[in-house]
C-alpha cells in the first residue's frame, strides 16, 4: 500500500513569521523604568509640595502636597512598580487587540466558511480559494492550506477516500498549529498582572500604613498626630487603589482576547470540518 508523503513546505499557504519576542522582554522593563520616572519627576516634582524634606536622589522625601497627583507620590516605592505594571498592561492590550484585529480578518466567518462549501459544492476549488484571500484572517489562511492539499488530493490516485481525507484534515492540523500560537502569545501577561497588581497595591498600602504609625510612635500625639495618621492612611489606599484598577483592566481586557480567540478558533475548527466533509461526500 502506498504511503501518504509528508507535506511539502510550499504546499501549505500559511507561511508564519517568526515574530521577535523582543517586545515580551523589553516591555516590562521600560514600562517599570518609565513608572519610576512618572513617579520621580511628574508625581514627585518639588512644586507640587509645600516642604521639601529632603530633596533629589533617588527617593527624595516631601510634605503638604498640593493636589491628588502628589499625594499619590507619597505612597511610596511601590507606586512606581504599579504605574510600570499599568503601563504594561496598556501595552501588550495594544499590542494584542492589533494581532487578533489581523487574525480575525475581513468579513463575518460564518458567511465565509458558508461561500467556500457553496464553491466545494460546485467542484471550484479556486473560487474558494479566492475567498480565502478576500478573508485575510487566521480562518482563511487554515481554510487555505487545506485547500491546497484538497486540490492535490482530487488528482491523486494512489490513495484511498479515506487516506485522502487524512491528509486533508492533517493539512489543517499543521496549519491551525501555526496560527493558534500567535494569537495566544503574551496573553500571560495580562493574566499575570491581573493577579499580581492588587497584591502589590496591598503590599503598598501595608508598607505605607506601617509608616503611618510608625510616624505616629514617634510624635507626641494629641489632634495634630491624628490629623497626619489619616492623611498617611489616605496617601497608602492610593496603592490599592492602583492596584485594583490595573487589575480590573487586565482582567477586563484578558476575557475579550480569549472570547475573540475563541471564536476563531471555533470558525478554523469549522473551516476543517467543511473541507474533510466536502471531499468525503463529493469524492468518494
Amino acid at each position: 500500500m502506498a504511503e501518504t508523503k509528508p507535506t511539502a513546505k510550499s504546499a501549505t499557504s500559511v507561511q508564519v513569521k517568526k515574530s521577535s519576542n523582543i517586545i515580551s522582554l523589553l516591555a516590562p522593563v521600560i514600562c517599570i523604568l518609565a513608572g519610576y520616572l512618572i513617579w520621580r519627576f511628574i508625581l514627585g516634582n518639588p512644586s507640587g509640595f509645600n516642604k521639601v524634606i529632603t530633596g533629589g536622589g533617588f527617593w527624595p522625601t516631601y510634605d503638604g502636597p498640593k493636589n491628588a497627583l502628589n499625594k499619590m507620590y507619597l505612597g511610596g516605592i511601590i507606586v512606581p512598580i504599579l504605574i510600570g505594571s499599568f503601563l504594561t498592561m496598556l501595552t501588550f492590550v495594544i499590542e494584542r487587540f492589533l494581532t487578533i484585529s489581523k487574525a480575525n480578518g475581513s468579513g463575518n466567518n460564518a458567511d465565509f466558511i458558508r461561500k467556500v462549501q457553496y464553491h466545494l459544492a460546485n467542484k471550484n476549488v479556486d473560487a474558494a480559494m479566492a475567498e480565502c484571500d478576500k478573508q485575510k484572517g487566521s480562518v482563511g489562511n487554515v481554510m487555505k492550506a487545506g485547500l491546497h492539499r484538497y486540490k492535490e488530493m482530487i488528482n491523486n490516485t494512489e490513495l484511498s477516500t479515506d487516506q485522502k481525507v487524512l491528509a486533508i484534515q492533517k493539512e489543517v492540523e499543521e496549519a491551525t498549529s501555526l496560527e493558534l500560537p500567535m494569537l495566544e502569545k503574551n496573553l500571560v501577561f495580562l493574566s499575570t498582572i491581573a493577579s499580581v497588581a492588587t497584591l502589590l497595591g496591598l503590599l503598598g498600602t501595608v508598607l505605607g500604613m506601617i509608616r503611618s504609625f510608625s510616624a505616629l510612635g514617634e510624635g507626641e500625639g494629641g489632634g495634630d498626630a491624628a490629623s497626619k495618621l489619616s492623611v498617611g492612611i489616605s496617601e497608602a489606599l492610593y496603592n490599592t487603589a492602583l492596584g485594583i484598577g490595573t487589575s480590573a483592566f487586565a482582567i477586563i481586557f484578558y476575557n475579550i482576547f480569549t472570547t475573540k480567540i475563541d471564536g476563531i478558533t471555533y470558525g478554523i475548527d469549522e473551516s476543517g470540518f467543511t473541507l474533510t466533509q466536502s471531499f468525503a461526500s463529493l469524492y468518494k
